[in-house]
């Protein structure tokens, strides 16, 4: 099966045997436009060169012969929006996750009238809504409902044009099948779907009145993990697949880590870290916690519900730190890192201004490891972006507390690591709430995935913050690939989801260390404490 999982950074793609062994992979890097207002776009015809790089890049390496090929699935990132016209051929950028352009837009279908005191959302709208999705709008306009807002009153010229608004894995499907559909599980995030009964989703004619949405610019509903058609001719030919692979419904990519992670049965949790991050189970119930922004969704998994939670932003602090801060294009570097920035990060020759060497994030967890838990008393706040869960957010932002003349770039650099865990344990307290008619003790291990999971300090992190055995995945980086190729497994009968488990080895394990904790639960006093006592700063 042919696995692919396009991320905010860019695409990976990964060729997975039907008993979960990873055979090959490759990646690309794709970027990001920030606009005024909060924009935040990506040209999909970027994203399709990228996946057709990548996907050539691998089958020319001969790790299988194409014929053996039968199915591809795409996972990728999703509560966007990209307007195609009839045949799927884009009309404007990827309107991507993170833009917020739509919030006043979104505030104005959610709000109004008799109010639910603390959430802003108007009573009756917010019970129907809760009753049937088990979710709502986000008022800050992240989601498909204000990005679609947004486009009809700033670019209608191009709405006037559109066929199908489409979310990011429902394009990739369409690219490569010619039909527009979208699974149970990515049509969620228009707030318009009946989710009552997992097994039978559909679209919900007082939702879509009330979001917005016509239905027939919507695609057809299709459960997840089924077969959608064969491949386009010549996709196929571009791509390099042969032309008798069958196409399967594209997937989110927080449903894919699940999968890929092997975290399939009910309370089984696996936290992601990313450009993102989030921390998620299945559970047999539909339920809404809408002070902390934690809902029970449809999955892939049939008549399972997964649990969403989003940090908004979590590796993309790292890139962060290490773009605009270690290794910034601004003027201040003459030919190479200064010794005064260096501090025992830089090794070996010196990078020009602007060049993050290639082994930069090794410098990075080297010189975080160097300092001691607990960064001598330095707090990181990773609100970058605002926040998503416990805390719906979009005007906090993040920083260093408590530096003084003694603080280090090694303090600095591990304060980003346990700033992330910090506010995953801030997270999982909300998901434990949750949890507690199912699993009262809350969680007590979960499977770590993602680009954050290959760092043994952040491993060891996440156990000591969150109190819980931390199971590093193998090729912890490709579980969303991974698991988009198993769900591809599934839907041809080659793979039962009680398998799924046992095909996803751990690489290694890491529990809490007993002598951390109490350095760690002041710093997680500290980290909230922030927030009280900034968010109306920040909203000011």
């Amino acid at each position: 099966m042919l696995g692919v999982d396009l991320g905010t950074g860019g695409p990976k793609v990964a060729l997975v045997d039907t008993d979960g062994t990873v055979l090959g992979h490759e990646a690309e890097r794709t970027g990001i436009t920030l606009l005024p207002g909060g924009g935040v776009e990506q040209d999909p015809e970027d994203w399709w060169r990228a996946i057709v790089l990548a996907t050539r890049r691998l089958l020319d390496r001969g790790v299988v012969a194409p014929e053996r090929i039968t199915g591809v699935c795409m996972s990728s990132q999703w509560g966007g929006l990209i307007p195609v016209d009839a045949r799927g051929r884009q009309l404007h950028n990827a309107v991507i996750w993170m833009d917020a352009r739509g919030g006043d837009y979104s505030r104005a279908v959610t709000g109004g009238g008799l109010t639910v005191p603390g959430t802003g959302y108007n009573a009756r709208r917010l019970a129907g809504w809760l009753r049937r999705t088990g979710g709502a709008p986000t008022r800050t306009g992240k989601d498909p409902v204000g990005q679609a807002g947004w486009l009809r009153e700033y670019r209608p010229d191009v709405y006037a044009a559109t066929a199908y608004l489409l979310d990011v894995p429902e394009y990739l499907t369409m690219r490569l099948t010619g039909r527009p559909v979208a699974g149970f599980d990515t049509a969620v995030l228009r707030w318009c779907t009946d989710n009552r009964d997992p097994a039978r989703i559909r679209w919900d004619p007082r939702l879509l009145r009330w979001t917005g949405f016509a239905s027939a610019e919507l695609p057809d509903l299709q459960p997840p993990a089924t077969v959608v058609g064969p491949i386009l001719p010549g996709v196929a030919a571009e791509l390099g697949l042969p032309p008798d692979v069958q196409v399967v419904t594209g997937t989110g990519d927080t449903t894919a880590a699940a999968i890929g992670a092997g975290a399939v049965a009910d309370y089984q949790a696996h936290l992601y870290v990313g450009t993102s991050a989030w921390l998620s189970c299945h559970v047999p119930f539909k339920r809404t916690d809408v002070f902390r922004n934690i809902a029970s969704l449809p999955s892939v998994v049939p008549d399972r519900y997964w649990v969403a939670t989003v940090q908004d932003v979590a590796g993309k602090a790292v890139d962060w730190l290490l773009d605009r801060v270690v290794y910034p294009d601004d003027g201040m570097f003459d030919g190479g890192l200064s010794g005064a920035l260096s501090g025992g990060f830089s090794s070996g020759g010196p990078a020009g201004a602007g060049a993050v060497p290639a082994d930069a994030l090794d410098r990075l967890n080297a010189l975080a490891a160097s300092a001691p838990p607990g960064s001598n008393g330095v707090v990181f706040t990773p609100w970058l972006n605002g926040e998503r869960t416990p805390v719906d957010d979009p005007d906090l932002r993040g920083g260093w507390a408590n530096l003084s003349l003694s603080t280090t770039q090694a303090d600095l650099a591990r304060s980003v690591f346990e700033g992330i865990a910090l506010n995953a344990r801030w997270m999982k307290e909300s998901v434990d709430r949750f949890l507690r008619r199912g699993l009262p003790g809350g969680l007590t291990d979960v499977r770590f995935v993602g680009g954050g999971a290959r760092s043994v300090l952040w491993s060891q992190t996440m156990a000591d913050v969150l109190g819980v055995t931390v199971h590093q995945v193998r090729d912890p980086v490709l579980a969303n690939a991974r698991g988009a190729a198993l769900i591809a497994g599934v839907a041809l009968g080659e793979l039962e989801w009680a398998e799924l488990g046992d095909r996803v080895p751990v690489a290694a394990s890491y529990r809490p260390d007993p002598a951390n904790r109490a350095v760690y639960d002041e710093r997680y006093r500290m980290f909230t404490g922030l927030y009280r006592g900034l968010r109306g700063v920040y909203s000011r």
